[in-house]
């Protein structure tokens, strides 16, 4: 980490000479990535030999279906989509028997019966919900908060869930930005912590094991320095502050064995995240020696048009060639890298490499082993919202719980009088669970009224005043 950051300096000064540049590439690095498994790695040349360009792009693409949607597309002509190989992941599917069937449509009726990967937003717990990710952070607990991210991998396992998007690392220290409440807060070491034993609360000790979900590590990189607090804003930071204080959570969840990156909407330094080579492939790769697979997030690749970096088939050449392997729900892989090796602006080698990096994390899941592995019903209605589970969220809620100032000794209120209750949340069941509740049950939430008064019984007059909000929703 020294070598990289000292390099980091360099260029950041304008000192870094050709000669000296080749010095610092040709020097070993603190990064080592791991020898692949023999077996694997047969397994998948063996399977990339009977592959068709299109099969092979196909598990670039990310479709959704289901319940939830979080964007503004929603896939077409999924079922067909799967059949012909076009389909790698599914976004927003969860349960074992719409897990089932789409898994077994790719299994059974596909030429090469390549398994899916389902992927969900699994933020701060799967149906027993926690407090937020920012809560977590407050406890500054990091048994309680691994505990948390165990309990959330042991219930998304059961229900049909391989992929969590899951730790969000990003430093946030610009009150403006929405997405404050689904972070860590402002503080490196903090959030360096936080992002390695969420890490390991998800993956655990074996991805192969039915019980462990793959943690995606979001979002890669700075989102939560975009200028004004804006989503999808530019970011335009010195490599000293970059390296200093917004990269080392990202660094620690890859240093934990984080099986998958995704990128963020913002720019860096004028570049989208997105299509940034140096960012996903020198840095990330090069530098910290991630072996796993990097996706985007929703749409970001379409979204580069916005940002003015081309047209559909330019942005898509970009990020492959920046080192994307996967395209959440935008199609522009899907539609466009064909032509685009046709072309000459990209390489077969690099469509290869993406697969290749897609197949291994299903190897890695045990998909090819037992595509069912997440798909037992038995199982769901066994472990989803365990006693045990809602005991170890309400324990784990307390310990979040920071109290700024006790005036005159007012807590704990006394159980007479009259009780005033004034705010937005007073009498919401909905906002209990927080932002980013995923697959939570909100019905199955107490008020803080309700909570109130069976605590208190008819003794304390309560009374309520709301106030309006304005909630913002954003993956």
């Amino acid at each position: 980490m020294k070598r990289v950051f000292r390099t980091a300096l360099l260029m950041s000064l304008g000192l870094l000479t050709p000669q000296l540049q080749a010095q610092q590439s040709a020097a070993p690095t603190a990064a080592r990535v791991a020898a692949p498994d023999p077996k694997m790695t047969k397994f998948i040349n063996d399977l990339m030999q009977k592959m068709t360009l299109e099969e092979k792009i196909g598990q670039l693409n990310m479709i959704t279906v289901g319940f939830d949607v979080t964007g503004p597309v929603v896939s077409k002509d999924v079922d067909a989509s799967i059949r012909r190989g076009a389909v790698g992941s599914v976004l927003n599917t969860f349960t074992p028997k719409a897990a089932r069937k789409l898994q077994e449509m790719a299994v059974k009726e596909t030429r090469l019966h390549i398994p899916l990967i389902f992927g969900y937003d699994v933020i701060h717990g799967h149906r027993t919900i926690f407090p937020i990710a920012l809560g977590l952070a407050s406890s500054w607990d990091l048994t309680a908060i691994e505990r948390s991210a165990r309990i959330a991998a042991e219930e998304a396992s059961a229900d049909g869930i391989n992929w969590v998007y899951s730790p969000m690392v990003d430093i946030a220290r610009d009150p403006r930005w929405g997405r404050i409440s689904e972070g860590s807060g402002e503080d490196p070491y903090l959030g360096s912590q936080i992002a390695r034993v969420m890490v390991r609360g998800y993956q655990g000790d074996d991805l192969m094991k039915n019980n462990t979900v793959m943690a995606c590590v979001k979002h890669f990189a700075l989102y939560g320095a975009a200028e004004a607090g804006r989503d999808y804003n530019t970011t335009d930071m010195s490599l000293v502050r970059m390296y200093n204080e917004y990269l080392p959570p990202y660094k620690a969840a890859v240093d934990a064995g984080a099986g998958s990156m995704m990128s963020s909407f913002n720019d860096i330094n004028g570049v989208p995240a997105t299509g940034n080579k140096w960012l996903m492939t020198e840095l990330l790769r090069n530098q910290w020696g991630f072996d796993g697979f990097v996706a985007t997030d929703y749409t970001a690749i379409n979204e580069m048009t916005a940002h003015g970096m081309g047209d559909d088939a330019q942005v898509s050449a970009l990020a492959l060639n920046a080192g994307i392997d996967q395209d959440m729900v935008g199609e522009i892989f899907l539609k466009n890298l064909a032509q685009n090796l046709k072309d000459g602006t990209v390489k077969q080698e690099q469509i290869d490499l993406a697969c290749r990096r897609i197949l291994e994390a299903k190897w890695k899941l045990g998909l090819f082993k037992d595509p069912y592995l997440y798909t037992n019903e038995k199982r769901a209605k066994n472990t989803i919202m365990k006693k045990e589970f809602i005991a170890d969220a309400r324990d784990i809620s307390r310990k979040s719980m920071v109290l700024l100032k006790n005036s005159n000794n007012t807590l704990p209120l006394k159980k007479s009088g009259t009780i005033a209750l004034i705010g937005p949340l007073a009498t919401r069941q909905r906002d209990m669970i927080g932002s980013w509740s995923g697959a939570g049950d909100w019905k199955q939430a107490v008020s803080l009224e309700q909570g109130m008064k069976d605590a208190v019984g008819n003794s304390v007059k309560i009374v309520t005043a709301k106030v309006p909000t304005s909630p913002t929703t954003s993956r």
